[in-house]
């Protein structure tokens, strides 16, 4: 998964979505929350389909709520 992280970075500044994106427990999964305009939530989800040129993506797993949790930026966390 090296690369993962900022892989999904890359996207979600590029598509103006704010949120983060950290290693699961595992350390074989990537959790993303992101906020921002439905479309580009749409673009985000289908590039973690795809992942990078390195990554082997299994299975994405999706939830949309309606909550904001008022992020100002998107980051990647330890």
């Amino acid at each position: 998964m090296v690369g993962f992280r900022y892989f999904v970075l890359g996207h979600a500044n590029r598509l103006g979505l704010t949120g983060w994106v950290r290693n699961g427990a595992a350390g074989q999964t990537v959790e993303v929350v992101a906020e921002g305009d439905e479309a580009a939530l749409d673009e985000l989800e289908i590039a973690l389909r795809q992942g990078p040129p390195s990554a082997v993506v299994d299975s994405v797993e999706s939830k949309r709520t309606e909550e904001t949790q008022g992020f100002t930026d998107f980051t990647v966390q330890p």
